[in-house]
Order: structure tokens, then sequence, then C-alpha cells
């Protein structure tokens, strides 16, 4: 057994088991616990996720949304026991690992094909052959 599966055996009994298969272009909510003094509260940050990295319990997301018109980008650790929840409110379609090219998009570029449409366009596409 060697060092790398060592860790491995440490670090799956802090992996978090109920996350929803969370995709580049996907649009996200990320649940976060806030913690004020005595009180904690749930925040929602809502934004597309544009990078994925790392593997494991090192495995971290980066989610961009827009505040008024300003970009702001959060990265958040997967498995981090301040994220109470992941939901994916929509399925983009993203054919790159990394969507660093919205930084620079404005209004209505800015948004990404729905996953389900592109698909749905393929499956009925037909050929036109001999």
């Amino acid at each position: 057994m060697n060092a790398r599966d060592i860790l491995d055996s440490i670090e799956k009994d802090h992996l978090k088991t109920d996350l929803p298969t969370l995709s580049v272009g996907d649009t996200v909510n990320v649940h976060v616990r806030i913690i004020e003094g005595q009180k904690e509260r749930v925040q929602i940050f809502q934004g597309v996720l544009i990078a994925r990295r790392g593997r494991g319990i090192n495995e971290t997301i980066t989610v961009r949304r827009i505040v008024d018109n300003m970009g702001v980008e959060r990265t958040f650790p997967i498995n981090s026991p301040k994220i109470a929840k992941y939901e994916v409110v929509r399925r983009g379609d993203a054919r790159r690992a990394k969507l660093y090219y919205l930084r620079d998009r404005v209004g209505k570029s800015r948004r990404l094909r729905d996953r389900r449409r592109s698909l749905k366009h393929v499956a009925g596409e037909k050929t036109v052959g001999n």
C-alpha cells in the first residue's frame, strides 16, 4: 500500500456522498452556512459553474454570478462542512472544461445553451445520404 492509497482511505471518511452531478456550465445554488456570533444562517449563492479542479478532499468549484453589472466569483471546496447543500437549477451545455471566456462577455452572449435542448436537437437530426 503506497502513500496515495493511505491518504485516500483517510480522506474517504470526510467525502460527501449526497452530491448531485455537478458539471461545468450548470447553474447551481450553493447553500453556504454563515456563522455570525451565536447565530447560524444559510445563504444561497446562485451562479454558473465555470471551473472544477482537484480531486478527493481537495476538489473545488468556481461559481460566477453577476451582481449590479459586476461579475463575482467564489471558489467553494466541494466537501467543506460549511456547505449545506448544492442544487442544480439548470443544466448548461459547455464544450470546454473551464469557462473563463464568460468573464469577457456581457448581455445575452453570456448565456449558455440548455443541455436538454441541444441533446434533443442532435437526437432528432436525420442524415441525408445515399
